[in-house]
């Protein structure tokens, strides 16, 4: 009797996506199964968890091994399905049953199985094709313990072994080609090339013969010029028709495609056979080179056997043909180009050796055209300054001047030395060889305050405006250079806005630095330091100018053109950078870009009450070491006119001999920076290892170990320095050593009394 089909099924049968709705509408009369109402509770869980994963699996249960499959199983059943569904296992995969029925009878009989990456050659598609799979059959138990069917897991591996194939194949290929490339890379004779390219090719795949042919104008003719035979195969040199070869060989040569014959005997009429078969010729590959829709030429390997030829010797002797005739066509057109080569070489030499010269003037030119404006800039400010020094001193030598007018004459003077300090400032700042003293600021809060100077500086009649965040922001700075640095682009606003305007001073923290006149950008954090005027704007042909030293557009004696220099060498030194953007008639922005650094926390020191200080030096004895006589010698007047002992040495080495080895004769060493041989800064670190006590001044107007290493740990004077300035660091560094021995004293009077 035909069992009905119900419309209700069972809660097992309630999910499982496709698989699972087509379960429940399937008419199971026909199955080996029966309906679903009648499946044991063992298979009932078992279909249950199968249809809840997305792994591919199956369940062949019962006598008859029917089959249940999930929806991630009907992609490797292909056509099979959905006839598949409870039908017999051995039917389903009739043509791979001879393999796996082995593992069939293991589980059946309650053995687990395992098989990985077995091959298979499966119908699933309507043709054969090889497949790879790895999986396990695994015995299904009902609830007596009785083996009633088994459970498969499977996931299909054939696209990853096929690669893995593939790749070998290739890697093969690759390798092949790379050590035919460099057999052949140096040859530059054609026939030599072909020789070694059949050759290496016979011998890597294991043929008969490999050869190469021109082919006659008429494209039927066709003349074998090298081959390279193995042991017991003839030599197949000599001219050929390609019809004798037979049609095929024609209508596929002649189209530019290869022409491939496994064997011959099977393939071809017995006239054309025997045309190969004359030549010890079973299997052949030949490769057609097609030029200009002419066949020009052949390469071939060949078998005496009957051979499959294999997708990589295909793809191979493919790659092989056209490279071979690539580098034919190169080393034959290196040939007829040498002649020529030879004189272009010599024209480019000449034409290269005459544009060599042009730039190396153009750029000797260059050099000129900038140290000449540099230079001009320098001597006129110099020789200003110098005017009023000279005229000065003229005066002040006259007995009969009055006192007013000598104060008046020295207050010239010294204040000419100040200008003339500052001007070198700047160009020092341009350059970037200042002398720096960073510390870690809030930048938000100084220009907070500078805003009051730059309000001072502008005018009444501008208006000064902050845009500046709630939240800190530091850079480490020399604070000094950093106002000035301000102070000199809110000048040059105020300037360009004719004293009336508004001058707007911002800040932005964390951005990245951009790329400024060519040079590439980094991404921070930066702080942007930013002027925005309402001015005049910078026309474009001069906007790439304005930190040129001594450039300026201002009238004669209202500007040293050095201002923007010094913040450009300002910013460049401090690990930044100033950009400016501007139009004419909309105003301009300068933007200063200096790194972002961690806030710093210094504990607080308690300065000493200072008591009352000598005017001078009351016989200190100093060492002043000064490779220069005639500051050496002015430098020790200075001191013998404040008070000081002097001992003059001329460079580093002398020094350290009047020293000696505890340096007791001296209270206070006096060093230029800059000297031949060991330097100042050389001199004070060796002295700091070996007479810590003895405290070291340094001097200097310029020192590029200064200006890259900004801060030495020594106290630093400035040429050109006062009196004044050399008596305050004197009396500065003798008095901190004097509290140091007196605190050394306290200590061993301690000692002592415990």
């Amino acid at each position: 009797m035909t069992e009905s089909v119900t419309s209700e099924f069972p809660l097992f049968l309630s999910g499982g996506m496709r698989m699972g709705a087509m379960m429940r509408s399937h008419d199971w009369s026909g199955s080996p199964l029966g309906h679903p109402d009648t499946w044991p509770p063992c298979l009932r869980s078992t279909v249950s968890l199968m249809l809840g994963s997305r792994f591919p699996m199956f369940v062949a249960f019962g006598p008859e091994l029917g089959l249940l499959y999930n929806d991630a199983y009907v992609e490797i059943l292909g056509d099979k399905h959905p006839r598949s569904l409870g039908d017999r296992f051995r039917d389903v995969w009739a043509e791979i049953w001879p393999d796996i029925s082995p593992l069939v009878d293991k589980a059946l009989s309650g053995e687990p199985t395992w098989s990985e990456n077995m091959p298979l050659l499966m119908n699933r598609h309507g043709r054969d094709e090889p497949t790879w799979f790895t999986f396990s059959y695994s015995p299904l138990r009902d609830e007596e313990g009785r083996i009633a069917g088994m459970f498969c897991a499977c996931t299909e591996t054939t696209g990853r072994i096929q690669a893995e194939a593939a790749l070998r194949a290739n890697e093969a290929r690759l390798g092949f080609l790379d050590r035919l490339g460099k057999e052949t890379a140096k040859v530059t004779d054609a026939d030599e090339i072909l020789a070694t390219t059949t050759r290496m090719v016979a011998e890597h795949l294991g043929l008969s013969s490999c050869a190469y042919a021109d082919m006659d104008p008429d494209e039927d003719g066709f003349t074998i010029r090298g081959d390279w035979a193995a042991e017991g195969s003839p030599s197949i040199v000599g001219h050929y028709s390609l019809a004798d070869f037979g049609k095929r060989a024609v209508q596929d040569l002649g189209a530019g495609r290869p022409l491939v014959i496994h064997d011959n005997l099977a393939e071809l009429a017995p006239e054309e056979a025997a045309t190969f078969q004359a030549i010890g010729i079973a299997a052949t590959i030949c490769m057609p080179l097609v030029k200009d829709g002419r066949l020009t030429a052949l390469m071939a390997i060949h078998d005496r056997v009957a051979r499959a030829w294999t997708d990589y010797e295909l793809a191979l002797i493919t790659e092989v043909t056209e490279r071979s005739w690539a580098h034919i066509e190169r080393v034959r057109a290196a040939a007829n180009l040498e002649a020529l080569n030879a004189t272009l070489e010599q024209r480019v030499e000449e034409r290269t050796s005459q544009l060599v010269e042009a730039e190396a003037a153009l750029r000797q030119s260059q050099k000129l055209e900038a140290v000449g404006q540099l230079t001009g800039g320098v001597a006129h400010d110099f020789n200003n300054l110098l005017t009023i020094i000279r005229s000065s001193v003229d005066f002040l030598r006259r007995p009969d001047l009055a006192e007013d007018r000598r104060n008046r004459y020295l207050n010239a003077v010294s204040e000419t030395v100040d200008r003339a300090a500052k001007l070198t400032g700047q160009l020092l700042a341009f350059a970037r060889r200042q002398t720096l003293k960073p510390e870690t600021l809030d930048v938000g809060a100084r220009l907070a305050g500078v805003a009051d100077l730059l309000d001072t500086v502008t005018g009444a009649r501008i208006r000064v405006e902050t845009d500046l965040p709630d939240q800190p922001c530091f850079v480490r700075v020399d604070v000094s250079q950093f106002e000035t640095a301000l102070v000199n682009m809110a000048v040059n606003a105020r300037d360009a806005m004719d004293g009336e305007g508004a001058l707007t001073l911002s800040l932005r923290c964390c951005v990245p630095l951009p790329p400024i006149r060519g040079h590439v950008g980094a991404a921070g954090p930066f702080a942007a330091v930013s002027l925005r005027d309402t001015g005049s704007g910078i026309p474009p042909d001069l906007l790439a100018r304005v930190f040129e030293p001594f450039f300026t557009t201002k009238d004669v004696g209202k500007g040293t053109g050095l201002g923007l220099s010094q913040v450009f060498g300002f910013a460049k030194q401090s690990g930044g950078d100033v950009d400016v953007h501007s139009a004419p008639g909309q105003g301009t922005i300068f933007t200063l870009y200096l790194p972002e650094v961690e806030a710093e926390t210094v504990p607080g020191v308690v300065a000493a009450e200072a008591g009352p200080l000598e005017p001078g030096g009351s016989g200190q004895r100093v060492l002043v070491v000064e490779d220069n006589i005639e500051v050496g010698r002015f430098a020790t007047q200075i001191l013998q006119d404040l008070g000081y002992a002097t001992t003059l040495a001329g460079n580093a080495e002398e020094a350290l001999d009047r020293l000696g080895p505890d340096g007791d004769d001296f209270d206070v060493v006096f060093s230029d920076v800059v000297m031949p041989g060991m330097g100042g800064i050389e001199l004070a670190r060796l002295l700091k290892r070996r007479l810590p006590d003895l405290p070291v001044v340094l001097a200097s107007g310029y020192s590029h170990v200064l200006a890259r290493e900004s801060s030495t740990g020594f106290e630093l004077l400035q040429k050109p320095y006062s009196a004044d300035q050399v008596s305050r660091m004197l009396r500065k560094v003798l008095g901190r050593r004097l509290v140091t021995d007196a605190e050394g004293e306290a200590d061993t009077a301690r000692s002592d009394v415990h």
